[in-house]
């Protein structure tokens, strides 16, 4: 009987992996062996002051993964400034191109992935003074149909040895962290033929052990892809209808087994897309929910948000918020559904026993909203308007902008928001009533659309387009630290 299982199990496997075919393996490059290199002031870089030193008792970590070390936009950091000076001002920035790539930081190292003429190119510079270590390079012919940014959309993504980048047309790169060099590529675009998608290519990989999974939507399938991380061959794909959509897979535990969850739903007539619960180690969907707007020009692009055994999906083109339960038979039950927080490109953060986020498409009429997890019941919502003086020809004007499509991130016993329009705020998430602690502005440009990335208590910001003020686009990195 023992050996009938066994026989059955190989025979489904097989079966399974003649539906996984590789179209096109890669060519993987050995590294060559060479001495570390140093980092060196480039042209694009201006550097203003040193950061604080570290406090001795601060809890830090690296910033390697969408959304931070948990995938929840919570972070682990402590000792950090609690108000801000009367001008918070960058310790340095450097020049960037286009794109909406958010930074990665690991071991001291900043990886910024952005766009440049026809290249994309990925960067590597020290997180304390922006000086950089090494650059790479390859051409890119991206033109964007609605007249957004050509450049990169997804964060690059490190496990410590490498990085793995994915461009706006599905060009994916694996590159060494030290050197630079090129360890494999593959075209997806061409390799598996990527449906039609509104902004290009737009959600981030994701490293879960040795698989480098992608939510990337191919025609006729599949859905859903693993890589081996260390060679870019296929491991498995799974899901044939739903296509690519913009939020990032995010993995989590439910009974102390690891899934991988996918939110996907790009541009497709008619409309569909949902939620895939992924085993990772053979890719089979356990679970499979429809979630998304009927509206052609829909999308479902914020991250799911897993808390223990339930899963909180958000999109804001009609379908709005749902929160599931997971059963011990990976079977769902619906808690509650409503359109009090239809989040469009930012993921909800939770806080004992809350959830806190942006309502709607924006940039007016996108106010920030408190509701209770367990009811789905909205506690409130606030939509402030901050100030920002501008020098016109006529003189100093002041304006006034919402946080419009923010980011969020849960530190230090507070609520760190940028705002859409380069405003830095620390709130005190509760569940009553909408409280500032402090607020600084950064800089006046439209498109802050990229999620901050924090580590080692300094908090690394792009400005993705041109400034009221006619600055230009550049990341920026802010001393954070307490003294």
């Amino acid at each position: 009987m023992k050996l009938l299982y066994i026989i059955l199990m190989l025979f489904c496997i097989s079966l399974y992996a003649q539906e996984v075919i590789d179209p096109k393996i890669p060519k993987v490059y050995e590294i060559k062996k060479a001495a570390d290199r140093k980092a060196i002031k480039q042209t694009e870089l201006t550097i203003y002051n040193p950061p604080k030193p570290l406090n001795p008792e601060a809890r830090t970590h690296d910033w390697k993964k969408f959304l931070g070390p948990t995938q929840n936009a919570i972070s682990t950091e402590t000792h950090l400034l609690k108000s801000f000076p009367k001008s918070l001002k960058p310790i340095w920035e450097v020049r960037k191109g286009q794109g909406y790539a958010s930074v990665a930081v690991v071991d001291r190292r900043v990886i910024l992935f952005h766009r440049v003429r026809d290249q994309e190119i990925v960067e590597c510079l020290h997180s304390e003074n922006g000086k950089r270590f090494w650059k790479y390079a390859y051409p890119v012919d991206y033109r964007d149909r609605y007249g957004f940014g050509n450049g990169p959309r997804c964060q690059p993504i490190v496990d410590g040895e490498y990085i793995y980048t994915l461009g706006v047309k599905g060009k994916l790169h694996c590159l060494h962290l030290r050197s630079g060099q090129m360890i494999w590529q593959r075209d997806l675009d061409k390799d598996f033929t990527l449906r039609s998608s509104f902004f290009g290519v737009g959600a981030t990989p994701l490293l879960e052990k040795d698989l480098l999974i992608i939510n990337l939507g191919a025609e006729g399938g599949p859905s859903v892809v693993a890589f081996d991380k260390r060679t870019g061959k296929l491991v498995w794909g799974c899901e044939k209808q739903w296509g690519a959509s913009y939020a990032s897979p995010i993995s989590a535990n439910i009974r102390s087994e690891k899934y991988v969850f996918v939110f996907t739903g790009g541009e497709s007539r008619p409309s569909h897309g949902g939620l895939l619960m992924i085993r990772p180690i053979d890719g089979k969907v356990v679970l499979r929910f429809p979630w998304r707007a009927r509206r052609y020009t829909s999308v479902n692009a914020s991250s799911p948000l897993i808390i223990d055994n339930r899963v909180y999906l958000s999109e804001c083109y009609g379908a709005g918020g749902i929160l599931l339960e997971i059963t011990a038979q990976n079977k769902h039950n619906i808690l509650w559904k409503n359109r009090a927080l239809q989040t469009h490109f930012m993921t909800a953060v939770h806080k004992n026993g809350y959830l806190y986020g942006v309502d709607g498409h924006g940039p007016a009429n996108a106010p920030l909203v408190c509701i209770e997890l367990k009811s789905g019941k909205e506690k409130w919502r606030h939509e402030p308007k901050w100030p920002v003086e501008i020098a016109t020809k006529r003189g100093k004007r002041t304006f006034h902008f919402p946080p419009a499509l923010g980011s969020m991130i849960v530190v230090d016993g507070r609520c760190l928001l940028l705002g859409q329009y380069g405003h830095l705020v620390w709130l005190d998430l509760n569940p009553n009533k909408y409280v500032e602690l402090d607020r600084t502005h950064l800089f006046p440009a439209r498109e802050t659309w990229s999620m901050p990335s924090l580590s080692q208590g300094l908090l690394y910001v792009c400005q993705n387009d041109r400034g009221l003020d006619q600055s230009k686009p550049r990341l920026l990195c802010y001393d954070l630290r307490q003294k």
